[in-house]
């Protein structure tokens, strides 16, 4: 019986070399100060409101100041998304 042809394997080549391209990232090293400092004057703000017995730090918006701390904090949350 004749013998089959044996077939050879193409030796491999890699594809052609893409040129790098560069990612550029932004720098983000602002975030964690802006949000720590966003954590501490709402809760600064709502400590003083409290140790003061509502005189300070606005005494216009009288029990708003809790609304007006807790948006910085809710702030310091929203500047958090941010971080990577």
């Amino acid at each position: 019986m004749p013998k089959s042809r044996i077939r050879k394997k193409a030796d491999y080549t890699p594809p052609p070399s893409k040129q790098a391209t560069s990612i550029k990232l932004t720098s983000r090293s602002w975030v964690a100060p802006v949000m720590l400092a966003m954590f501490v004057i709402g809760l600064a703000w709502i400590v003083v409101f409290y140790v003061t017995d509502g005189s300070l730090p606005i005494d216009a918006l009288g029990n708003w100041n809790i609304v007006v701390g807790f948006g910085f904090i809710a702030a310091g949350f929203g500047v958090s998304t941010q971080w990577k």
